[in-house]
């Protein structure tokens, strides 16, 4: 049996360490080019009823199923090449692999993401998390729903998430209550599109960028999640906190 370590940071891969916007930004353009408007339309309406009948974001099997009806088949296989090869880690957020390391130094780092089995490992592959995190990856379909399993895999005594979706935050919070902090990254589509839902319960801590985190200590981790302070005053806060350590 695992001895359970003091803390251990789970991060989030889109939207989170790296730029899942953009890279869907230049999917969307090498669509345009390849098939024109109406494919490109046509590939992200499969994208989406896949998506909404699977619950993940799938951009293999949405191309599987887009190549029905399409027999540009030179430009099909570039697809699978174009996705396959992307350089995820052209698309890090600023700082983020330091954030990694900097978590690294106070406890246990591992990714946990929602995806396929076979695009999503290759995404944190290329980008360089993979290894950042020493290949202490999960990849679930709802990992929300996941959490006994994550436990089992990493066991804690205490949890940080770190993710873009403050629902999901949580939803994970209600589960582990006290022995998880929760981390939101505002950052990307679904942090925008979260700006004015009321979230209970709140996450504990908030900042700007991935790379804030680098700024934090272990203490400011538990001290900041039980505050009332909006994000601005916890930025300030972790600030004056380093200021202490050094």
């Amino acid at each position: 049996m695992l001895t359970p370590a003091p803390v251990v940071f789970l991060l989030d891969v889109d939207n989170t360490l790296l730029d899942n916007d953009r890279f869907a930004a230049d999917l969307t353009a090498r669509l345009d080019r390849d098939f024109g408007e109406a494919e490109r339309e046509r590939y992200w309406s499969v994208y989406s009823e896949l998506r909404d009948n699977l619950g993940y974001a799938d951009y293999l099997g949405a191309l599987q199923m887009f190549r029905a009806g399409n027999d540009n088949v030179l430009a099909l296989l570039q697809m699978q090449a174009f996705l396959l090869d992307y350089p995820f880690n052209a698309r890090l957020y600023p700082r983020a692999l330091d954030a990694i390391g900097h978590l690294s130094l106070m406890g246990t780092t591992a990714i946990l993401s929602d995806g396929d089995i076979i695009f999503q490992p290759r995404k944190i592959q290329r980008s360089g998390v993979w290894d950042a995190v020493d290949g202490r990856v999960l990849v679930y379909l709802h990992k929300e729903s996941m959490l006994d399993a994550v436990q089992r895999a990493f066991p804690a005594k205490h949890y940080v998430m770190i993710d873009d979706k403050p629902q999901l935050l949580a939803a994970m919070k209600r589960v582990l209550a006290e022995r998880l902090t929760t981390v939101f990254v505002r950052q990307g589509h679904y942090a925008a599109e979260s700006e004015h839902i009321v979230i209970d319960p709140a996450p504990g801590l908030t900042v700007e960028h991935i790379g804030d985190l680098c700024d934090l200590t272990l203490t400011d981790f538990h001290a900041l999640a039980t505050t009332g302070a909006d994000h601005k005053d916890r930025k300030q806060m972790a600030k004056s906190a380093l200021q202490e350590h050094t």
